[in-house]
């Protein structure tokens, strides 16, 4: 015989299901008061979500008036004052009155039956939450293998939507939706939303793996830590500030005008830019030779000025000594003035 009049101990970012354990971990007094109630009292104790999880001492309106019944299996006091409980969940409730405040909170409770049969309908509902919930698992969810299993052997329609909604990464708000879903159905199909929510996620994740590894090598691993996070970006239609930088250089290089030869060079150092992780020092090297390859005027010619005795007054005005090399200048700019044609720059 279960009492209408029992302890209850608030939970924060938990939600406990029927037919369900997890470990509660209890810190604050009033709820360590109510645990020590419930171990007194035949082990059982009335739990309910707080609205809002942040909430240190919680009051009656602060409280969702559906929860979970549950059988404390386990309890083990811990050196610091608190306690931790492993809870089995029963049956759901409703909150009909706080009967007590202090020193902990004690609640009057209406349990809520619900009815275990299932039409065809249902039936089908069943079938397809129970291929969904595979299927998130073939996408890479940690989903154990007896999970599965024990998910396709359940055959009453409010306990699969339970099982499976506990299995969920799902937010409390709406685990929370699931255990106020009173009719099964409804609850079915809740959990099968929220299921074909994180699919399209699943789905999205396994995109962006399958393109990431299209482009990757197998030994470059940083490589394929970039692809994927640009993959990522284009899916969210963003760019990072690496490919804008190259998309730049590449503009810069086609619009400079520079010879085929010395297009294919910057091109290639501009890829190993691209390869190169940020924290490189070769990439501010890189830079600055690609910096200098756009800057030169390849397509700006000025008017030539091949008047070898201005030049010699030029040279020697301007640089004493370096016999050698002004004679090598002038030697230079006679043959050009010659043959009235630049053979290429002096390097």
């Amino acid at each position: 015989m279960i009492p209408d009049v029992l302890p209850l101990i608030p939970l924060r970012d938990l939600i406990l299901f029927p037919d369900l354990v997890v470990p509660l971990f209890v810190g604050r007094e009033r709820s360590i008061k109510s645990l020590e109630e419930a171990m007194r009292e035949g082990h059982l104790v009335a739990l309910a979500t707080q609205c809002m999880p942040e909430t240190q001492e919680p009051g009656p309106d602060d409280i969702h008036t559906i929860g979970c019944l549950g059988a404390i299996m386990q309890e083990l006091k811990l050196p610091d004052g608190t306690a931790k409980a492993l809870v089995e969940g029963q049956q759901r409730f409703r909150i009909l009155e706080f009967v007590q405040i202090d020193p902990f909170f004690k609640v009057r409770i209406e349990l809520i039956e619900e009815p275990t049969g299932a039409d065809v309908e249902t039936q089908a509902l069943m079938r397809a939450l129970v291929s969904d919930f595979e299927h998130a698992a073939e996408l890479g969810k940690p989903i154990p293998q007896e999970v599965l299993v024990a998910a396709s052997a359940i055959e009453e329609p409010g306990r699969l939507a339970d099982f499976v909604a506990f299995h969920l990464n799902l937010k409390v708000e709406e685990k929370q939706q699931i255990l106020e879903a009173l009719e099964p159905r409804d609850r079915l199909e809740k959990a099968t939303r929220f299921l074909k929510k994180e699919l399209e996620i699943l789905e999205l994740g396994s995109k962006i793996q399958n393109r990431v590894k299209e482009s990757m090598t197998k030994t470059q691993r940083e490589y394929f830590l970039r692809e994927q996070l640009k993959a990522i970006q284009q899916e969210l239609g963003q760019f990072d500030e690496v490919q804008a930088e190259v998309d730049e250089y590449t503009e810069s290089i086609k619009d400079s005008g520079m010879p085929e030869q010395v297009a294919e060079k910057a091109l290639k150092e501009l890829s190993r830019l691209e390869k190169m992780p940020p924290q490189s020092a070769e990439t501010s090297v890189i830079r600055t030779y690609l910096d200098w390859l756009v800057g030169l005027p390849w397509i700006v010619e000025s008017e030539e000025k091949l008047d070898l005795v201005e030049a010699k007054a030029i040279l020697d005005r301007d640089h004493y000594g370096l016999e050698k090399v002004k004679e090598r200048i002038l030697e230079y700019l006679a043959v050009h003035k010659l043959t009235d044609k630049m053979r290429g720059p002096i390097l």
